[in-house]
């Protein structure tokens, strides 16, 4: 549920799309034609505005000089090579013993020397990164992270790679002259990087791409996880931000269908039992006879799990791949001492709640800020501030109010 927050009494409004933003094509045919399958150019001119809002290179210089950002949410990368840490970080200073801040010194002579300047992790630095990344999940339905890419005029900070994740790359300011060459390994997974086929990558990255392209401000570039790419700045400093989606697979269903039949396995006394004395595990001929026998059993097992029970351990990770709306917990924890009768609390943002039946009739609310309990009296009440996103204190109870502001679920 992503739901803003208004002022009291007022009706819940919806977030404003966040796709419609990156691509210049109908919402469905960018699933049917593009997401997973082929690259999709949108210029600015055939979008809904730029990306002001969202980043700059002011917020740039704000993020590296004021924020006492430590590694690994800022790298430095030149000629396609990451430098060390210790090359644009420095200590604290009084009060601040910590020996990886960025150094702003330090990150001028490299930056003007032509290296690139990452920003890892930026939807967890920045507010208008961390809410729009936010929605686009939430629309997605797969994990979103952020990154953002300063390089100076005519300098490139990678060589030709893959990504093992899908990105939307959102041209901020400056220009930057893409090349997009087809995968030599198509939908690679995490653990099938780039440098795993790098002979292939470059020998790939000699033939002629399949698109070139100079990305302006404004524009925005969609590109499925494994095609190679890599980007030049052009006559002046360009910054993009690279939205990294983590999509789910059939092999994440998969590997949840094999986690339920295995917690199903060790729950038969029999498959806990210990192997004969002097077995050979690592001996084909002294473990075939168990193994024909598990395939049996595995088969059987993996058939009776339901459905649900794959949903609810994917569930499980979807709620830990992303983190809530924000909330002021000061201003939070004294609000939920003032709360009265009158006041009306809502659903925190991207906080995924979800009503568990327990046997005496009560409930557990499980969320991305915990788990929540109420009881069989209280049920009703929970139900109605999951359907509408809001409830009035005096429907909820007074008790109840404070425990869900205290717990993060509501703000």
């Amino acid at each position: 549920m992503s739901l803003t927050t208004q002022s009291r009494g007022s009706a819940p409004t919806r977030r404003p799309s966040a796709l419609p933003r990156l691509v210049s094509v109908p919402v469905d045919e960018f699933a049917s034609d593009h997401w997973g399958r082929q690259p999709l150019v949108s210029l600015g001119a055939d979008l809904a505005g730029g990306f002001e809002d969202l980043f700059s290179l002011e917020a740039v210089d704000e993020l590296v000089s004021r924020r006492g950002l430590r590694t690994p949410f800022v790298r430095v990368a030149k000629n396609g090579q990451t430098l060390p840490d210790s090359a644009f970080t420095a200590g604290g200073g009084v009060g601040a013993g910590i020996a990886d801040q960025v150094s702003d010194d330090k990150l001028l002579r490299l930056f003007a020397d032509g290296a690139t300047i990452v920003l890892q992790g930026l939807h967890r630095t920045w507010a208008p990164v961390s809410d729009f990344v936010a929605a686009l999940a939430e629309e997605l339905g797969h994990p979103v992270q952020a990154n953002a890419y300063v390089t100076p005029r005519q300098s490139q900070g990678f060589n030709d790679h893959y990504d093992v994740h899908d990105v939307f790359v959102l041209q901020v300011a400056g220009e930057k002259h893409w090349r997009i060459r087809p995968p030599v390994h198509t939908w690679p997974t995490r653990d099938q990087p780039w440098t795993t086929y790098r002979e292939r990558v470059g020998q790939a990255a000699a033939e002629p791409p399949l698109l070139d392209v100079t990305l302006r401000a404004g524009d925005c570039l969609y590109l499925p996880r494994g095609f190679l790419h890599s980007a030049t700045a052009t006559e002046e400093v360009s910054a993009h931000l690279t939205l990294g989606v983590h999509t789910w697979t059939r092999a994440h269903l998969a590997e949840a269908l094999v986690a339920e039949a295995m917690h199903a396995l060790v729950d038969a006394e029999s498959e806990r039992a210990p192997l004969p004395l002097g077995v050979d595990v690592g001996n084909p001929a002294g473990v075939a006879d168990e193994v024909t026998r598990l395939r049996e059993v595995l088969a059987g097992l993996v058939e009776g799990i339901d459905p649900d029970r794959v949903a609810a351990r994917l569930g499980r990770q979807a709620r830990a791949a992303a983190r809530p709306g924000p909330l002021s917990p000061v201003a939070q924890a004294r609000r939920a001492l003032q709360l009265g009768p009158d006041d009306v609390i809502r659903v925190r943002g991207f906080v995924r709640p979800e009503l568990i039946a327990a046997p005496d009739g009560g409930a557990v609310v499980q969320s991305r800020a915990g788990s929540v309990t109420v009881t069989a009296d209280e049920r009703p009440a929970i139900e109605t501030l999951l359907a509408q996103g809001e409830a009035p204190v005096s429907t909820l109870g007074l008790d109840l109010a404070r425990r869900l502001l205290t717990a993060g679920l509501a703000l």
